[in-house]
């Protein structure tokens, strides 16, 4: 197990508590030590000490009188009052009248607490953490400003317990490449001997989640060289110049010690376009500068590899890019339905489930998901599994996780009214009756109007059967009809529309607008592109580029275009009306049905 340190305080917290030590020291412990042995008792313990005759030394000042003891061990005092008997009293009692019986320390002893031991001891403490803080950041006097500018790079060697090529699944083409430069920097002379050299960097690029840092811990596992991993924003320090300064010294120590690797993640921190102004002093562009410099500078084989991985490859500099640094590009894609199926098998392998289970099945439910996702999939069906009492995860635990991913938990104090109840029933149904009516449809694989912590009061879960990479014109209509549908349904069946079609009616307009914009499937436009995609793999941001006059014409046809797909879910759950008041009764008393089910009442 890692363990986990405590942040470190800066230096100026430690010298702040020397002052406030110093400050407390004047204020309060001086004085105190100078008046703690001073007791102070009434006036009418005075008069009875003088009586006993328990009276050493007395010094009656303007205010306050001071006594000791017979045998002047305490120090006591008193106030001082209107006695007319006193002084006979304490002649009386053999006491002695003597002036500074506390005497004040001299200037000398005064100043040596007050200043110079606390300075001592603050310069000491001062001393003692910029060794321990120079230790830390490399050590020797030489070093500027504590060694801002040495890499601090992790360096990892092949373990026994590291991640492996085994250990990932799901991107055979991306573990292909690595696995050549692993058996590169294992026999070099196997390469050299036909004249080949290997890639000076490889990109790793794909989307969030999909195992990019993961490959490259496997490279780390596997290689029996240094490997040497540091994020793209810990070349970025405050004072300009650091991290340029730290390249030059990742890069020393890697050809010190190749054969090696070199892993930069998130690369795109430093490596962003530069943007051409003039005169600029930026830090991102000095560190991107040196970065060029020191990867062009590469001797062939000299046996040291630069890894990279972004999931924003667009915003990437073209010098950074270009044959000579960045030689190979590997997509790192989410899984196919045979990759989600080896994901899941792998992960399943951390923890305990019955025999038996369809991980096939599971993964065409998981459609879309990536390697992260697919983790925590798993995760969730060993959580539910701990709070059924079950010691196994079962086929239905891993089925109800995907939902919990997908749409959240089902929310146990959500009580939908009986009118609400009967809305979404109708309005799921609707969905399901639609896309079971249309050819080129993925067959239903569950609906349910259990509310869910996203917000979702129903959904319809529709699952393809293999591998979908391609879309006809015909099959988006018919996926805009399904997402019109639910508001169909409750046209017909309740005679009014609620707000739960919100998301259908975002998902619709946004298919129509692709198909009009993007995929040149309208007779007006032809294929000519009216949008562009930018970070394709972080949620896919569009602008259009076209005209005002234009974007009114593109505006119409989506309109026009969602209006025609919904005219078609409305014809079809009109000529099938006993179904759907059939189908939503069945839903609405029994809350959640299958595919089965829901097929079984339709052809019956």
């Amino acid at each position: 197990m890692n363990q986990v340190n405590k942040p470190k305080k800066p230096l100026m917290f430690y010298y702040s508590i020397a002052i406030l030590a110093l400050l407390l020291i004047n204020i309060v412990a001086m004085p105190y030590m100078a008046q703690r042995q001073i007791k102070e008792v009434d006036y009418g313990t005075f008069i009875s000490m003088t009586e006993n005759k328990n009276i050493g030394k007395v010094e009656i000042q303007d205010n306050q009188i001071i006594f000791t003891d017979k045998d002047d061990s305490n120090i006591y005092k008193t106030g001082l009052l209107d006695d007319p008997e006193r002084t006979q009293r304490l002649y009386d009692s053999g006491a002695k009248f003597q002036k500074e019986i506390v005497k004040e320390p001299s200037i000398l002893t005064s100043f040596l607490f007050s200043w110079v031991l606390p300075m001592v001891l603050l310069f000491g403490i001062g001393q003692l953490l910029s060794k321990k803080m120079m230790k830390k950041m490399g050590g020797g006097g030489n070093s500027m400003m504590f060694n801002m500018g040495k890499s601090n790079a992790k360096i990892y060697v092949k373990s026994s317990d590291g991640i492996k090529f085994t250990d990932v699944a799901g991107e055979d083409e991306a573990k292909e490449n690595l696995t050549e430069i692993v058996d590169y920097l294992h026999n070099p002379k196997k390469y050299s001997e036909i004249g080949a050299s290997m890639p000076k960097g490889i990109l790793l690029v794909g989307p969030p989640g999909t195992g990019k840092t993961m490959l490259a811990k496997a490279v780390a596992g596997e290689a029996n060289v240094p490997f040497f991993s540091m994020s793209g924003s810990e070349f970025v320090e405050m004072f300009v110049g650091m991290g340029a300064s730290k390249v030059r010294d990742l890069f020393k120590q890697a050809k010190e010690k190749a054969p090696c690797i070199v892993f930069i993640d998130e690369i795109d921190a430093i490596g962003k376009k530069r943007d051409g102004n003039i005169g600029g002093n930026d830090e991102r562009e000095q560190t991107l500068n040196q970065l060029l410099t020191e990867m062009d500078g590469f001797e062939g084989n000299t046996g040291v590899i630069i890894l990279a991985a972004t999931n924003r490859p667009e915003s990437l500099d073209p010098a950074l890019t270009r044959p000579g640094r960045f030689d190979r590009r590997v997509p790192v894609e989410l899984p196919d339905l045979k990759g989600r199926e080896e994901i899941l098998k792998v992960h399943s392998k951390k923890v305990k489930t019955m025999p038996g289970i369809d991980y096939l099945h599971v993964a065409k439910m998981a459609s879309g998901a990536s390697g992260a996702e697919l983790a925590n999939i798993v995760n969730e069906a060993a959580l539910r599994a701990v709070r059924d009492g079950r010691r196994l995860i079962s086929q239905a635990d891993l089925e109800e996780s995907i939902e919990v991913v997908i749409a959240g938990y089902q929310k146990k104090n959500a009580i939908l009214t009986e009118k609400e109840k009967l809305i979404v029933s109708y309005h799921e149904i609707g969905h399901a009756l639609v896309a079971a009516k249309q050819t080129d449809s993925a067959p239903v694989q569950k609906i349910t109007i259990v509310p869910r912590t996203s917000g979702a009061l129903g959904y319809t879960m529709q699952v393809e059967d293999g591998n979908h990479y391609l879309m006809s014109k015909q099959e988006i209509e018919n996926k805009i009809a399904t997402y019109t549908g639910g508001r169909a349904a409750e046209e017909i069946a309740i005679g009014s529309v609620s707000t739960g079609a919100s998301n259908d009616i975002e998902q619709a307009t946004k298919l129509a607008r692709a198909m009009i914009t993007r995929y040149g499937m309208s007779d007006e436009f032809d294929m000519v592109a009216m949008e562009t995609v930018t970070n394709q793999y972080l949620g896919g941001d569009t602008s259009l580029a076209c005209s005002a006059e234009t974007q009114s014409k593109i505006d119409e046809k989506v309109v026009e275009l969602v209006k025609k797909q919904h005219e078609k879910a409305l014809n079809i759950l009109t000529g099938n009306k006993g179904k759907l008041d059939e189908l939503a009764k069945y839903l609405y008393e029994h809350e959640t049905i299958t595919g089965e089910e829901f097929m079984s009442i339709l052809n019956s």
